[in-house]
């Protein structure tokens, strides 16, 4: 039997996996956006392909991502491909030393940049929208 991708659940994970709460996505898609909707959004199986588009450029996530994810089928892969024996036999061979091929420090701080880069266009935005609310005001 053949699961489905859940493209809802998708989002969530990329987004929880991103530290981005439900609120801050809502803010970054549009004033007809809230946390409420976000919730709703991420029960969906399908999201229709422009919202997707939109949630893949906040996230800086392929839409193919949310589209063909299933954690389901990327650990079958994984059991599938390695074994315990492997995993125990590599481990001994190379002294539980992990050689990643790229520096685990640079992509926690081009994390935390992207980050921040999204809550200062929150903080812009919402300064901008002051502003607006200060000449309706003052009108």
């Amino acid at each position: 039997m053949e699961q489905k991708i859940h493209q809802g659940r998708n989002v969530k994970r990329f987004r929880e996996m991103l530290g981005i709460k439900q609120e801050a996505l809502a803010f970054e898609l549009g004033d007809e956006w809230n946390q409420k909707k976000i919730s709703l959004l991420e029960q969906k199986d399908v999201i229709e392909e422009n919202l997707l588009k939109q949630i893949s450029i906040l996230l800086k996530i392929p839409v193919e991502a949310f589209q063909n994810f299933n954690e389901e089928q990327a650990v079958n892969v994984i059991a599938n491909t390695y074994s315990f024996q492997d995993f125990k036999d590599n481990a001994v061979a190379s002294g539980f030393s992990y050689q990643p091929s790229f520096n685990p420090l640079d992509k926690i701080v081009q994390l935390y940049e992207e980050k921040i880069s999204l809550y200062e266009r929150m903080l812009k935005d919402k300064e901008e929208m002051i502003q607006r609310f200060e000449k309706l005001i003052n009108k």
